[in-house]
Order: C-alpha cells, then sequence, then structure tokens
C-alpha cells in the first residue's frame, strides 16, 4: 500500500475520531448511529496510522506530498 494521505488528512481524521467518542461516552449520540460513529472514529484512526485510504485509492487521490 502507497501513501496517500496527507498529515492535515490525518490530524482531522483523528480529531473527527476524538469527536465521535467523547459524544457516545458523553450519551450525546446513542444506539445504532453511535454504535455506527465508534465503528467509523475506528477506521478513521487505523486509516490515520497507516496513512492509506481505500476511497482515495479507488478514485486515484493522494494529499501525500510528493517525494
Amino acid at each position: 500500500m502507497k501513501r496517500n494521505m496527507g498529515s492535515i488528512d490525518k490530524v482531522i481524521r483523528i480529531l473527527v475520531a476524538v469527536v465521535f467518542v467523547v459524544l457516545f461516552f458523553a450519551k450525546v449520540i446513542t444506539g445504532t448511529l453511535g454504535i455506527i460513529l465508534l465503528v467509523l472514529a475506528a477506521v478513521f484512526v487505523l486509516n490515520s496510522l497507516i496513512s492509506f485510504c481505500p476511497i482515495y485509492w479507488s478514485f486515484g487521490i493522494s494529499t501525500a506530498k510528493k517525494k
């Protein structure tokens, strides 16, 4: 897998994931929507850690800096 995510993308995804988790545990978002957002938060964090987004790859997008 080639890197296709830049630093700004990674930071934004981690911040969004943190917001989702906080909203879930503060019981602002509950039920099925809460669980879906937790799964999405986990996917965002995983994508950020490996610097690869399959959706970007399928559309040929890359926000990573060129060497």
